[in-house]
């Protein structure tokens, strides 16, 4: 695209474009519409650490939100290839992560405070805000000491660290082909098409489909597991080893998910944390001030839910933006049934039950949620699976088999 297009630059911004509309990567978009969101956001996170900056941070929060919004529905990252409409949705998530975080910044009365540096650096304001910017976490920092990190038993040397970082990204990169592959070998007819298809197969009978549903709604928590411990991996090889950061600034992501015995101690410690402040900042906090407790439990879940409605939204428009909401809606409604069952019995939910309710409730609830993505077209918009090569041809073997097997099982 010429320079001169910058005079056929959109007037309305909050306008959504069609497809057909979308400005390819190139230089001139990477300049024109991706930088300047991007600096900006580094901008907010420097002012944030300073005095006397919060009448400059309102002023900037709206224009570098539009800046955002226009970066994230004008390019287009596909090159082209509808199959990787995943990378349009991965920038258009950060582009919305950005805003909120900015926005957060941007209430923020007195500077945030940085307590965690590398071993032997020197106080630095500008290596401060390129922290903060890049940390999600808070790890480090003031604002995130009631946030509670899983042990880490990795290993203290920074070579030894390095290393195994590097063997639990290839792992899970592994894995996570494996079970995306697995999904799509259940119904090749719609997994692996962007039109997308449910999980609840009508031809089966209720039993059967349930079965079948919650077998592919198992596969694809793991694989969001383990791509999302791959995705860590290697902003921690990034930060450790090119940013010279240490270790201990990466602490681990995950904590043994399926050892949760509670929906609280699944969400709020054993899942991944990443985006929690974001959807505090969308709905807990609005929703807390007004409703107390409850209210930020729900607020924060609809946060969620709106999160991710956006993930399905980008990939196909006619998914109904409910299921997402209802299914993180229905989480905080547990979470609040567990808090009254604490209040009546005096007896935290825990143990071999409590594990049993857990899972039952995520597989609920969770179907929903992994139906929405189905329908979307998402489990057709990645190549992962290439990372899966080796283990190609046993999967497309024998899971198609065990799918004939549970279909004639409702004969």
């Amino acid at each position: 695209m010429s320079w001169t297009s910058l005079q056929s630059l959109p007037t309305d911004i909050l306008r959504v474009p069609p497809a057909s509309e979308r400005l390819s990567f190139d230089t001139y978009t990477f300049l024109a519409y991706i930088l300047p969101p991007c600096l900006a956001y580094h901008v907010v996170a420097l002012l944030v650490i300073l005095p006397g900056t919060r009448i400059l941070r309102i002023a900037l929060w709206p224009l570098i939100a539009l800046l955002a919004f226009r970066a994230a529905v004008y390019v287009d990252f596909t090159g082209g290839n509808p199959q990787r409409t995943f990378l349009n949705l991965i920038f258009a998530l950060i582009m919305f992560s950005f805003v909120m975080r900015m926005l957060e910044w941007t209430l923020q009365k007195d500077p945030l405070k940085r307590h965690l540096r590398p071993a032997g650096s020197s106080p630095s304001v500008l290596m401060d805000a390129l922290d903060l910017s890049t940390n999600m976490r808070g790890v480090g920092w003031n604002w995130s000491k009631s946030l509670r990190f899983p042990p880490d038993e990795r290993p203290t040397s920074r070579l030894w660290f390095v290393i195994y970082v590097l063997l639990s990204a290839w792992f899970h990169s592994f894995i996570s082909g494996v079970l995306h592959l697995t999904v799509q070998s259940f119904s090749p007819e719609t997994f692996t098409v962007l039109s997308g298809g449910t999980i609840f197969d009508p031809t089966l009978p209720p039993l059967i489909r349930y079965i079948r549903s919650t077998i592919l709604s198992i596969l694809v928590a793991f694989g969001i597991y383990t791509v999302m411990q791959l995705n860590y991996d290697i902003a921690t090889l990034f930060g450790v080893t090119v940013l010279r950061q240490d270790p201990a600034q990466w602490p681990p992501v995950f904590d043994k998910p399926w050892k949760t015995d509670s929906l609280r101690d699944f969400w709020g410690y054993r899942w991944h944390q990443l985006f929690r402040r974001t959807f505090v900042v969308i709905g807990g906090w609005p929703l807390g001030s007004l409703f107390g407790h409850v209210g930020y439990v729900f607020g924060t879940f609809l946060g969620s839910g709106i999160f991710h409605n956006i993930v399905v939204v980008m990939i196909n428009q006619n998914v109904e933006w409910w299921c997402m909401v209802l299914s993180f809606g229905m989480m905080a409604v547990g979470i609040v049934l567990e808090q009254m069952f604490t209040r009546l019995t005096g007896r935290q939910v825990g143990g071999w039950l409590g594990r049993v309710w857990t899972m039952a409730w995520l597989l609920a609830w969770g179907s929903m949620m992994v139906d929405g993505f189905a329908r979307a077209g998402m489990f057709a918009s990645s190549d992962v699976s290439n990372t899966a090569a080796p283990a190609k041809g046993v999967v497309e073997h024998y899971v198609p088999a065990f799918d004939r097997w549970l279909r004639a099982c409702a004969s």
